[in-house]
């Protein structure tokens, strides 16, 4: 099935020296469902075995109350994921659990290997069997080398390896390890309840355990969790700070914070500068739920027209559903998103969302709007013109598939049915977001911070998105 919308990436949780270990990992992986709807695992232990439950599907789909009773230990790491790297089947599903000479180890990954390919065919002709298709696996080999037999050394080894996009928990019978990438491309933030420290993806998920946000686990740094406390290391040289700026428009959950701000508020300046870059006469201003909910909300305020509800979001849609063949006119889209008549009939209407991938599910929104009864519509896109696809964990699909990539504003327009359209501008995007930090903007601009190891970019993008996903 081709989707339009960007695909989350992943979501990782770990909790050290709690007593509801497994029952914390399971809300915190709750909180953080929208960064991965694919499959979910938590791995516990107690010290001297490990215990772990994964399955493919939402997190409340994989655990009941059986299976957490039966993941004991007051140490735990969870994961939920989208594959980017490895299909879509369960013996990918995360945390992976390894046996090897040094004990157990459990590992969570967000993010995108860059010299994946590279090192599985060195790692192989080492002798090393993979059991999984995944990226992350690369990781457990990798510290599973024999001529260093102090952990921090293989540690240290297996980062200098490894190049790319990476938020990593590591457990083993002892501690738990944080681990992120030198650029900082994806998140990974420290935080404590009560004796525990717990480390996630996003600070919503400190929001729904009750725990307190610390800081961020700074990029480059390793996090070393024990009953020793905490201990910081950083290992890797320093390197521009590239932080993912697709967190801010569309993964993160609106009521998560990064750099101080909430990313609701955020998103808020990005509506607000979109609306004073391209002002259009309308009746009023509608969002696409969810995430351009908050942009739609910021652009209403500064052009003062009046926000409203123009599509109602079912939010029960299962991961499969049966699809008839044109019996039901733009059937994928209204079974999630149904347009309000009674607020879109007769009235010149701004349509507010975060991103247009493809185009082909704008196109379906804005003929829904259509029928509904719409006598304009005016589409806005809160950030650029994705031109150029991402390989550190975001599945953007090769630039021949990217619609902007392809055709001009004037064509999109055309192709999706839209009066008009604009996307805010890169430097208005920038602006709105804080303007002082480094971000990542290859996905709009085509400067990638971590260059392939070998081949073209082109090359290595295909390769990747050749993965069968069922």
């Amino acid at each position: 099935m081709t989707l339009e919308t960007p695909r989350d990436h992943c979501g990782v949780f770990g909790i050290y020296c709690h007593d509801e270990a497994a029952l914390m990992t399971y809300l915190g992986l709750y909180a953080l469902q929208h960064r991965g709807q694919e499959s979910a695992g938590i791995v516990t232990n107690d010290g001297k075995r490990f215990y772990f439950h994964k399955n493919m599907g939402l997190v409340s789909e994989v655990f009941n109350e059986n299976h957490l009773s039966r993941l004991k230990g007051n140490c735990a790491i969870g994961h939920v994921r989208y594959s980017t790297t490895g299909s879509s089947l369960l013996v990918n599903a995360q945390p992976l659990v390894i046996n090897y000479y040094y004990g157990t180890m459990a590992v969570a990954h967000n993010g995108n290997l860059t010299n994946a390919n590279e090192l599985r065919e060195k790692l192989e002709r080492m002798g090393s069997i993979f059991q999984t298709t995944t990226d992350s696996e690369i990781v457990v080999h990798l510290l599973a080398k024999p001529s260093f037999p102090n952990k921090i050394d293989r540690l240290i080894y297996a980062l200098g390896e490894i190049k790319g996009a990476y938020s990593l928990i590591l457990m083993s019978q002892e501690e738990i390890i944080g681990i992120r990438d030198p650029h900082g491309i994806r998140p990974l933030v420290l935080g404590k309840l009560d004796e525990a420290y717990v480390l996630a993806s996003e600070t919503c998920a400190f929001d729904l355990i009750g725990a307190h946000f610390i800081r961020d686990v700074e990029p480059g740094e390793v996090v070393i969790i024990n009953e020793n406390g905490i201990k910081s290391i950083k290992p890797m040289p320093d390197t521009p700070h590239k932080f993912c700026i697709f967190e801010l428009i569309y993964f993160a959950r609106p009521d998560s914070f990064f750099f101080g701000k909430s990313v609701h508020t955020v998103r808020k300046a990005l509506g607000a500068r979109l609306a004073k870059e391209h002002p259009v006469s309308a009746d009023i201003v509608i969002s696409v739920p969810d995430s351009g909910n908050s942009a739609a909300i910021g652009f209403a305020s500064e052009s003062g027209i009046p926000y409203d509800r123009g599509f109602i979001r079912n939010h029960y849609v299962g991961r499969t559903f049966l699809k008839p063949n044109q019996m039901i006119r733009n059937f994928s889209t209204k079974i999630k998103l149904n347009p309000l008549k009674d607020v879109i009939e007769g009235k010149r209407v701004v349509v507010v969302d975060d991103s247009i991938v493809r185009g082909t599910t704008s196109k379906s929104r804005i003929a829904s709007l259509r029928d509904a009864g719409a006598k304009e519509i005016h589409m806005r896109i809160s950030c650029p013109p994705h031109r150029f696809p991402c390989y550190y964990g975001i599945d953007f699909p090769s630039n021949t598939e990217l619609i902007a990539a392809q055709h001009n504003l004037d064509e999109v327009a055309r192709f999706i049915q839209a009066d008009s359209l604009g996307y805010l501008s890169i430097e208005g995007m920038i602006e709105a977001v804080g303007g002082e930090k480094e971000f990542c903007l290859a996905c709009f601009n085509g400067d990638y911070a971590i260059k392939p190891e070998c081949g073209t970019t082109k090359e290595i993008l295909e390769r990747n998105n050749s993965t069968v996903r069922l």
